[in-house]
């Protein structure tokens, strides 16, 4: 039985950012109770946000008037979205998920447009995780194309 060297590296790729997604939920636990640590997060991104950049937009039209529901959003949708993908349960849906949460706080944060994204650990290497897992399909399987072949 040979390995199947695709399946094997999306398999080890889902484990790990799963991993990754559940322990950054968990970090984020308290907010459940305490809205605080991400409330100021929040007002520092927006001190820090250029005007009339797409990060104050966001920020004071999305994020800022949600606050109170992110603090519980974040957390649940990291740990369980992480739990999915470690399981290789939905896995192109828990990994959208988790892509669009990680694209917010790179919105959020301002960064996503500045060249410190691209060696931020936080940045292209999660977008670019979970994007792969979105278009990889269920559990990391992969799809052979057969193509006939005219004699």
């Amino acid at each position: 039985m040979a390995l199947d060297r695709q399946r094997t590296g999306l398999t080890i790729l889902r484990i790990c950012i799963g991993v990754f997604f559940v322990f950054e939920g968990l970090g984020k636990i308290s907010w459940f109770t305490n809205t605080t640590p991400l409330a100021d997060q929040l007002s520092g991104w927006s001190k820090a946000a250029a005007g009339g950049s797409i990060s104050q937009w966001y920020l004071q039209t999305v994020a800022v008037p949600g606050l109170v529901y992110f603090a519980r959003l974040v957390p649940l949708g990291e740990m369980s979205s992480g739990l999915a993908m470690i399981f290789g349960f939905w896995t192109p849906l828990a990994a959208f998920v988790a892509f669009f949460m990680a694209l917010n706080f790179q919105i959020a944060g301002g960064v996503i447009f500045k060249y410190s994204f691209l060696t931020n650990g936080y940045g292209l290497p999660v977008l670019g995780s979970t994007l792969a897992l979105v278009l990889s399909g269920s559990r990391g399987k992969t799809k052979t194309l057969k193509v006939k072949r005219e004699k």
